[in-house]
């Protein structure tokens, strides 16, 4: 189960180029039900992703190099590039709502940034996704004060909506 929240962001952080970044490029062979494949820098994998959108169902399988282009000549639209660098959140904040034996369960995992950056034709895009363990912790994450407008629940900000835009 992949549950994660997605915002726009006002501005880059500090020192971003010390953060690890992986390049990724991603291609859909389906929409709906969301079927797509990824290059992330050596790796490759096809993804099943189900409904939803805080949270929803997720698969990887391994792909190698030439499956991989294999089916990228078979994808549907857009074919997304981006650079995607791994912040870790040294400390999480959650609204009032969390309760103290949730905290404590905060104080023992860690949580992380996947900031993605568009290349063209979505550039200037930026997009940061945290990733949590439950839906609760997620719905009472406080964003990062660098973070603008939560579109978790703007099917529009979906890499498989994006794959479809027309340019």
């Amino acid at each position: 189960m992949e549950i994660e929240r997605k915002f726009t962001v006002t501005r880059l952080p500090e020192n971003l180029q010390s953060y690890p970044c992986h390049l990724i490029e991603q291609a859909y062979l389906n929409t709906d039900p969301v079927v797509r494949i990824r290059r992330e820098d050596d790796s490759y994998y096809m993804t099943y992703k189900g409904k939803g959108l805080l949270a929803r169902e997720e698969y990887n399988l391994p792909l190698n190099e030439q499956s991989y282009y294999h089916l990228r000549e078979k994808a549907d639209g857009n074919i997304i590039s981006k650079k995607r660098y791994v912040i870790p959140i040294d400390h999480p904040e959650f609204d009032a709502t969390y309760t103290s034996s949730d905290h404590f369960f905060v104080d023992q995992i860690s949580l992380s940034v996947e900031l993605d950056i568009f290349e063209a034709p979505f550039a200037p895009l930026i997009i940061a996704e945290v990733e949590f363990p439950n839906e609760e912790m997620a719905e009472a994450f406080l964003p990062l004060d660098w973070f603008s407008q939560d579109v978790t629940n703007d099917p529009a900000y979906h890499n498989s909506n994006l794959s479809t835009q027309q340019f």
